[in-house]
This record gives C-alpha cells, structure tokens and sequence, in this order.
C-alpha cells in the first residue's frame, strides 16, 4: 500500500472473532448482567461527551477518567456518588471486568493466518502497533502476541490503551498518540478494526488509512457506518492487500 510506514491493531474482535471470548465469557455474563449494563451505558454517555466541543483533552487523566467511569457506573446502578460508593464500584469493575476477564484470554483462539501477516508485515519494515479501549498488555501475553512464536522477537513498537489518554474511541486522542508512540505521521498508518463506529471513524477522523475486519458471523455489521479503505474477512486478503 502506498505511503504506508506502520501498521497499527484493535485488538479485541480483530486479532480474534469477539465470538469466541464471549462464549467464555457467559457464565459471568448471566451472572453479572445488571454490572456490564450499567458499565456499558457509562461508556456510551462518556462517547458522547466526548462528541462536545469543550471536550480537547480528555477525561483529566488517567484516575480521573476510571474515577469517571466508576462514578457513572454507580449512578446507574443506584448504589450512590458519594466517594466511598465510587471507589467501591472502581475497585468492582478493576476486580471483576479489568482483572477478572484477563485469564479467561488464555484459550482464546486468534483469527487464522493472523501471526503470519503480523510477521510478514514486520520483515517487509513495517512499524506495528496496537491500540484497544481496554488495557492490552497482559492480554497480549495470554493470547501470544507479545513476541513471534519463532523468534521470540517483540511484535510491537508501540502498544497503547486509549483509557490512558483519557479518552475512548472513537475520539482522535488515542489516535493521534498513537501516531506519536510510533514515531510516524497519522497518514502514513493503516489501522486495522472490526468496529467502522470505533475503529474505522476515529483511524479516519486522525487522518489513517483503514482496513476493516468483517464478523464471520455478521458480515454485515456496520454497513451503514464510515467506509474503510479496505475490506476483509481473512487475514490472507489483508496480507496481499499491503504486500501486493
């Protein structure tokens, strides 16, 4: 692909189908569904304050933002705002949603032909990155993408979490850090998502190229939403799309 330097990953529902993290995911699902609503609905509310033109630097900082999260996530529930409430409900979600998904990754199955492309990219010079709106790192290990399985050299030049920056996608925040960690102008990325809401739209609004992973069981999911440079469904397509 022309002018392209560096490639750069969602990970989740991307480096892997969400189906299969979700099928080990059911039982905490039915268990804790009235949580993962409540927690669901603070982020779409922290999405669109995100949309508002006062917002140009995110959610304070890091504590802030997770002392945010909590704080709406708590309002829903009922369960209060007052400080203890909220760090009851931070220390909640980082225990159950943050901490308590990490190991369930562990038998996850990444999309086929995915470590290959991943290692193509990197021998042909490429700069790799990785940015999800959860923290990746120790995810990353579970799933063996924290080094190739041959060389055992390091995938990344840069790995970022957007919460860090104190904003979610789709907002052009992370992106642009992103861009910054490596080393590269936003035009001269490719960043490769599932979600054309998140990945595609905010890669776009930072001045990305995009590619965008189709669902192999909704294929059609997202139609209506912003157009990526290219479309895939394997990783061998995207391969040849960049190397060919």
């Amino acid at each position: 692909m022309q002018g392209i330097e560096g490639i750069a990953f969602d990970l989740d529902g991307t480096l892997y189908p969400n189906y299969r993290f979700n099928i080990k995911l059911l039982p905490f699902i039915l268990k804790e569904l009235r949580l993962l609503s409540a927690f669901g609905k603070a982020r779409t509310i922290m999405r669109k304050e995100q949309e508002l033109p006062s917002f140009t630097q995110g959610f304070k900082d890091k504590s802030g933002f997770y002392k945010y999260q909590a704080e709406l996530t708590a309002e829903i529930l009922g369960q209060g705002t007052g400080s203890s409430g909220k760090e009851k409900m931070q220390e909640k979600i980082d225990n159950m949603i943050y901490k308590g998904w990490e190991p369930l990754f562990k038998k996850v199955k990444l999309y086929k032909y995915a470590i290959e492309t991943l290692s193509a990219f990197k021998k042909a010079g490429y700069k790799l990155g990785l940015m999800s709106d959860f923290p990746p790192e120790i995810k990353l290990g579970y799933l063996g993408l924290s080094v190739f399985p041959d060389t055992h050299a390091p995938i990344w030049d840069a790995v970022l979490c957007s919460e860090h920056c104190g904003a979610l996608k789709p907002h052009k925040l992370p992106f642009i850090e992103l861009a910054a960690r490596m080393s590269l102008p936003p035009e001269k990325i490719l960043y490769v998502g599932n979600s054309r809401s998140y990945d595609v739209a905010g890669a776009l609004g930072a001045g990305m190229k995009t590619a965008w992973v189709k669902s192999p069981l909704f294929p059609g999911k997202g139609l209506k939403k912003p157009k990526a440079d290219f479309v895939f469904s394997n990783y061998r397509q995207l391969y040849k799309f960049v190397l060919k």
